[in-house]
């Protein structure tokens, strides 16, 4: 025997899309302030204030605008936001694989103070060389021979952000003990 609904009086309002149960019950998630969303945000990754301000806006009260502001100063107060400790994992996160003009542009990006991206890129450039190396050794593994493999390379190493130096001394395969000395 096949069970059929019953027709539906046509006077009354449709039902909301998908399984009507679950579309019609309210939600039970509470409704989480400006700062329970930041210490949230914040305690997946770090962001910079700019970011977080960015992921935050749709959730700040347009009658009182200024509290977001109150909310990110009060979290850079508490030490739960900070742009230095930011860019200090970025950097972390992205030397292994990318070079100073990279990481740099992405710091910049994220509006990072001036003082803190030139001390970083400082910090950046000692390292280059080895970190270009490290990158193009797991790529490619040898000199290139023919003048389309180099460039390959060179074009490989740059979209990484190395310096033009850095990638010419790498792809030359100049003796890789001299030049740290």
């Amino acid at each position: 025997m096949i069970m059929r609904r019953p027709p539906r009086d046509s006077n009354a309002p449709l039902p909301p899309p998908g399984d009507e149960a679950v579309a019609a019950k309210p939600s039970r998630k509470p409704v989480l302030s400006l700062k329970a969303r930041a210490l949230s945000y914040l305690a997946r990754r770090e962001y910079s204030r700019t970011e977080l301000r960015r992921k935050l806006v749709p959730f700040a009260d347009a009658d009182d605008p200024e509290a977001l502001d109150r909310v990110l100063d009060s979290l850079e107060q508490e030490r739960w936001l900070s742009n230095e400790r930011f860019a200090q994992s970025i950097v972390h996160r992205r030397a292994s694989r990318m070079g100073t003009t990279r990481i740099v542009n992405e710091l910049k990006q994220h509006q990072v103070d001036a003082d803190t991206v030139t001390a970083l890129a400082t910090q950046l450039r000692e390292t280059e060389l080895a970190r270009a190396r490290a990158v193009w050794q797991k790529k490619f593994g040898e000199v290139a021979t023919t003048p389309e493999a180099r460039a390959k390379q060179m074009r490989f190493l740059a979209s990484r952000g190395f310096s033009r130096t850095v990638i010419s001394k790498i792809v030359r395969g100049t003796d890789e003990y001299l030049d740290d000395f």
